[in-house]
């Protein structure tokens, strides 16, 4: 695993233990080379970006107890993938992001200043 380190240079804070997210599994958006699709955005789910995620084939919104998955909904506190996050942006429908626990190898795909755009407003 990669140092837990956010966006803003200090440390990694946890983004969802209800429901529980990560790469690792441990709420936080932590990174390592086995996380391929760079779980690293802390977003809060809204009913678009999940409509959309859907759509481009990652259902998240569906339960999946084979897996110990309930499924989001609006509100939830999700580490998402930074691509996925770029795409939602690009099309209109980034959810908002926490910037304390999104993790600094995010900009390696995606601006800061995106990010701050949808930043939690505290």
């Amino acid at each position: 695993m990669e140092p837990s380190i956010n966006v803003l240079g200090d440390t990694l804070e946890p983004c969802s233990a209800a429901p529980v997210t990560g790469f690792f599994r441990n709420g936080c958006c932590d990174t390592g080379p086995a996380d391929r699709g760079r779980h690293t955005v802390c977003a809060v789910m809204t009913a678009e970006f999940l409509a959309l995620s859907k759509y481009l084939g990652n259902d998240l919104s569906t339960p999946k107890p084979e897996w110990g998955f309930a499924g989001l909904k609006p509100g939830d506190r999700w580490c998402l993938c930074a691509s996925r996050f770029l795409q939602a942006h690009e099309e209109g429908a980034a959810p908002k992001v926490n910037l304390a626990a999104t993790h600094i190898r995010t900009l390696d795909i995606v601006p800061l200043e995106i990010l701050q755009e949808a930043a939690l407003q505290p």
